[in-house]
């Protein structure tokens, strides 16, 4: 049985659009357009991705950092788009770059 992808992501809410912007660190940055209010900016997030990604919003989750910009997202293995990551990688900037890039 595999466990989840993990990967960090440095959110920037009220964005002029929703893109990925690269990296900050070893996070993958996000910019949203929505609000950092009543859950919208997190909810956008999960959207976004699970759009990028071609899976269902139900296979991504935040685990960590509901209320912080730097968010830690679990996703359900496996995820074409993200072949080089295994569940359980640590991840780096290397690893980060490879999430931004199936991101875009």
């Amino acid at each position: 049985m595999t466990g989840p992808i993990r990967f960090h992501v440095y959110v920037q809410p009220r964005a002029s659009r929703t893109e990925v912007a690269g990296t900050h660190d070893d996070c993958v940055k996000i910019r949203l357009a929505a609000p950092p209010v009543d859950g919208a900016a997190n909810a956008a997030l999960v959207a976004f991705i699970a759009d990028r990604l071609g899976i269902a919003k139900s296979r991504v989750r935040i685990a960590a950092g509901q209320s912080a910009r730097r968010k830690l997202v679990e996703i359900d293995a496996p995820v074409d788009g993200l072949a080089g990551c295994q569940p359980g990688d640590r991840m780096n900037r290397l690893a980060a770059a490879q999430v931004s890039a199936a991101l875009r």
